[in-house]
């Protein structure tokens, strides 16, 4: 067989530098993204006493934030499936999430910071939708799973998980938890005009059968046992996600008897420990199939809560071994939002698809769990939250058993 002419050879060896340009680019934003929506649970140990907040009304304020996440996702996806400006919304949203992020260290009561995350979160909605259907539009089908991993887990898991905890609580000691929201905003204003210079737009694919311009899309989608499923486990996985973000930084703190600096070194070794997870899980499910890995993760994900729960005092040796087993489960999330759905659809409607799961996860699961989650915790203790993780992971498992395999290396077997 002959060598690839040069022409061929450096067309290629561009296209690939430029596949890892657009996945580094899109995990650092959307790493910068999650830091911010994360920065609150991180501070509520400095915010809830100034503030006053129950525990409760720190679940309605995670809530609050998921629901015009949620909206801002499934109007996004569908608009950005209409006009092809997928760059463009991703600037805009880039921009306006970051400047949305300041508003809440200006609050003063309850009332305004929920409505600084409402904001804010209608502002972030739309960028991990658009961010994985530009992946899907760039990389090879025989990586996407690692590719999608890596954007959607890999920057998130650095930035947000892993310095998120350690470099929030440190500016909130040194300057205030006002001023830490404040610094928080700056990063996303670089990486919106990085995107801007970097990032091209792919070409539309056919638009043959465009369900996403007709009132049925959503059903229709639904209807696909596979769509379902993902829609599902996704919304315990925000569920689970959302649930720990909030209650975990308090529980450690009020109950197992934490500092604040010690609290967020073990926060952040969930973040340490999902770096690896990041591209070992969607990787390994690229070879050994979505399902297995999936039902396997969504299984170790028990033991982070369990490993809290079932142990005492302020040693954190234990914490960290949990921490570590459990950040296991964080690899399923690009499976079941972005993955697993992309192989399942036309490409015309993969913006609309990724929509819906993310969407949908993030109003049902990302609203409904920390309310629930945060009621039980001012009636039951701060352990009852941690007792719902057990069960959300639980049933991640359960439903992974019922997907189709969509890997294209183990469906060609």
């Amino acid at each position: 067989r002959c060598a690839p002419s040069g022409t061929d050879a450096t067309s290629m060896s561009e296209r690939k530098g430029y596949q890892w340009l657009l996945i580094l680019l899109l995990s650092g934003n959307f790493g910068i993204v999650f830091f911010d929506r994360n920065a609150f649970s991180f501070l509520t140990p400095f915010i809830q006493p100034e503030l006053g907040l129950s525990n409760f009304q720190i679940g309605l304020i995670a809530g609050a934030f998921s629901f015009t996440w949620a909206l801002a996702g499934l109007g996004v996806g569908r608009l950005s499936d209409y006009l092809g400006r997928r760059k463009l919304i991703l600037v805009v949203a880039t921009l306006v999430f970051s400047l949305a992020s300041a508003l809440s260290g200006l609050a003063g009561s309850f009332l305004t910071l929920l409505g600084a995350r409402l904001l804010m979160g209608m502002a972030e909605g739309g960028i991990m939708p658009i961010s994985q259907t530009l992946i899907v539009a760039e990389v090879d089908p025989g990586r996407r799973g690692l590719a999608q991993g890596i954007t959607q887990n890999f920057g998130a898991n650095i930035i947000a998980n892993f310095l998120g905890p350690i470099v929030i609580v440190a500016m909130a000691a040194a300057w205030g938890w006002r001023n830490a929201f404040y610094v928080a905003a700056l990063p996303g204003l670089v990486m919106g005009a990085l995107i801007a210079w970097l990032v091209r737009d792919p070409p539309m694919p056919a638009r043959a059968a465009t369900a996403a311009e007709r009132g049925g899309a959503t059903r229709a989608l639904l209807a696909d046992r596979t769509i379902l499923l993902c829609v599902l486990i996704s919304i315990l996985l925000v569920a689970y996600l959302v649930v720990f973000a909030a209650f975990m930084p308090l529980y450690l703190v009020q109950v197992r008897g934490l500092d604040k600096q010690a609290m967020s070194y073990v926060l952040s070794s969930f973040g340490l420990f999902s770096i690896a997870v990041a591209i070992l899980v969607p990787g390994a499910s690229d070879f050994l199939g979505r399902k297995p890995v999936a039902v396997i993760a969504g299984l170790l994900g028990i033991l982070m809560p369990l490993g809290v729960l079932l142990t005492q005092g302020t040693s954190t040796a234990p914490l960290y071994l949990s921490f570590a087993l459990g950040s296991i489960l964080s690899g399923v999330f690009p499976l079941a939002m972005a993955t697993i759905p992309s192989e399942s659809v036309d490409p015309a409607r993969t913006a609309t698809t990724l929509s819906l799961t993310m969407g949908l996860s993030e109003i049902v699961g990302g609203v409904c769990a920390p309310v629930i989650a945060g009621w039980f915790a001012d009636h039951q203790g701060l352990a009852a939250p941690l007792w719902i993780m057990v069960g959300l992971s639980l049933a991640v498992a359960l439903l992974a058993l019922l997907l189709r395999e969509t890997a294209p290396r183990v469906v060609a077997l």
